[in-house]
């Protein structure tokens, strides 16, 4: 069965989730360096079926375009060219970072890990794929 896949989208790293085939769970998948993102989705997609992205639109409080808006967006076109046939649907990620820190100490997470910033990449995906499926429903 196919899964769902989400992208925090960073200049640096990206965080990655994916849901398990029945689309109940969302798990962290992997952090990995930005410009090899496109190399890394084409090899999960060859092993693993993919049947939407969710990728986390950064917004300001009031819901206007952030600073790394357009970063996004350009990936959003690259991501939708290197796989045309697969849905790609955009989810607010204001707060997700935060609500990353605070799931890694409620956790009992120990503060050197949670200072790795690939954790808070995973897991703020985790939190961008989860609300995504919640609206869903």
């Amino acid at each position: 069965m196919p899964r769902i896949l989400a992208i925090d989208y960073g200049a640096k790293r990206t965080g990655l989730a994916v849901t398990d085939p029945s689309k109940i769970i969302a798990s962290a998948l992997e952090t990995v360096p930005t410009e090899k993102l496109l190399e890394f989705l084409k090899k999960y997609a060859q092993n693993e079926p993919i049947e939407a992205f969710v990728v986390g639109m950064p917004k300001n409080l009031d819901g206007t375009i952030t600073d790394g808006t357009a970063y996004v967006e350009r990936f959003i076109i690259e991501l939708k060219t290197t796989f045309p046939e697969i849905p790609v649907n955009l989810h607010d990620e204001r707060f997700t970072s935060k609500m990353a820190v605070q799931t890694m100490i409620a956790g009992g997470m120990k503060k050197k890990d949670r200072q790795i910033k690939g954790n808070i990449d995973k897991i703020s995906a985790v939190i961008i794929l989860q609300s995504f499926m919640e609206s869903r429903f």
